[in-house]
């Protein structure tokens, strides 16, 4: 198939009904990376990430008959909500197979666009397995998350809108777990426009595209826990393996440390609410796995992140957010041991106070087996600058006279 014209096609059928999203600059993360930094906000797209735009070309390119029957479809969230969201604006039935793992938030949501939801296996490829069985039983067309040109066509309507935007951009770097959405943009990009790189990034968990790259065949990743659940995906397709080898100059792949970070600086900069798998190319540029890359005669690089989706439920968000503090050193965990006697807690806690850090959790155990008569073991977790401030505050404390112990 000539996937640039499908994409071209699916522009005009999504058109009014999918939105484009914004581009945006980042003074702060340019001056960080030196290099002009801007993002995709494919996170502000309906039903919250970019799986809508090739879920509805997939489902306005069926049949009436197929329409009238019905679609089906696996997945843990993204996908789930695109296909359900489309076929309802569509008029069309759904039904979405989900591993019984999803996130709770995620099957409300995924019911509430008015899909059908059957929970079954642990992984996609158990969901996926079934909903075949589904398909094939009650005649339902299958709607693949990633192996499939239409739905590739879907999602490469964002390449053509970052051109229209940013014509003159030098690298995108685009999240990969089964290759629908990166070969879709790539097509677009390369087709498009001469000297642009792209660069996928992979959760280094779910790596399938990457080492299936390095060995010329397609290799399983060795699947792990992963806040990028999103491009949790076992194996790479067939068919955007081909696209992805055709169009896109590199997959590197980042840590969890990393993308939880990543999530949490986009957070706090920039105010965006980004899930796992859609940070994981700020994650990228963070560990330096992208080279520079300009065009000729240009003396700024122009970066674009496409930050793919923002479905984060709040529990992942809020364990994020703590592994991220604690990470960057803005949140502490220290010990002592006090007199058991009245003022004791309040002299140490106002010293904490003096040093300008915020106390945000006390643990005070008078009664421990293990502690001398007339003392108290005492846990704090204190938030404060950065590292820096964390030594400014044992230091002092110790030299005030305490025993303390960083956790």
């Amino acid at each position: 198939m000539d996937l640039l014209k499908l994409i071209q096609e699916a522009r005009q059928r999504i058109r009014g009904v999918v939105n484009p999203t914004p581009i945006v600059y980042s003074e702060t993360f340019s001056r960080l990376f030196g290099c002009e930094v801007f993002f995709k906000l494919e996170n502000l797209q309906k039903t919250g990430s970019f799986k809508s735009r090739g879920a509805y070309n997939r489902i306005q390119t069926l049949s009436s008959e197929q329409k009238r029957r019905g679609v089906v479809a696996a997945s843990s969230g993204n996908h789930a909500q695109g296909v359900a969201w489309a076929a309802t604006l569509s008029g069309v039935s759904s039904t979405v197979v989900m591993p019984e793992t999803t996130p709770i938030v995620k099957r409300v949501a995924t019911r509430g666009y008015g899909a059908e939801i059957i929970l079954h296996g642990a992984s996609f490829s158990d969901s996926y397995e079934y909903a075949i069985e589904i398909s094939r039983e009650k005649g339902l067309t299958l709607i693949h998350p990633f192996e499939d040109e239409f739905i590739m066509a879907g999602q490469g309507t964002i390449g053509l809108e970052i051109l229209d935007d940013l014509p003159d951009v030098d690298t995108v770097l685009v999240p990969v777990g089964g290759g629908g959405l990166i070969s879709g943009v790539a097509c677009a990009l390369k087709e498009r426009a001469c000297g642009v790189r792209v660069v996928g990034v992979q959760a280094r968990a779910w790596s399938s595209c990457a080492r299936s790259l390095e060995r010329g065949r397609i290799v399983e990743s060795v699947t792990a826990p992963t806040i990028a659940d999103g491009i949790a995906i076992k194996r790479v397709g067939k068919k955007t393996l081909r696209y992805i080898r055709k169009y896109v100059d590199e997959v590197v792949t980042v840590a969890e440390e990393t993308i939880a970070e990543a999530v949490l600086k986009l957070l706090e900069r920039k105010k965006l609410m980004v899930e796992g798998a859609g940070a994981v190319p700020l994650a990228a540029l963070m560990e330096g796995k992208v080279r520079r890359h300009g065009r000729r005669g240009k003396t700024r690089r122009k970066t674009l992140l496409l930050l793919s989706g923002g479905n984060i439920d709040v529990t992942t968000l809020d364990r994020i957010i703590r592994r991220g503090l604690s990470k960057e050193g803005r949140v502490v965990k220290l010990s002592t041991i006090l007199p058991d006697v009245p003022g004791s807690l309040a002299a140490f806690t106002a010293e904490i106070a003096a040093l300008r850090s915020n106390i945000l959790h006390i643990l005070h155990e008078r009664d421990a087996v293990d502690l001398p008569v007339g003392s108290a073991r005492l846990e704090i977790i204190i938030e404060v600058e950065g590292r820096g401030h964390t030594e400014t505050v044992i230091k002092r404390l110790k030299e005030k006279g305490y025993f303390i112990e960083e956790a």
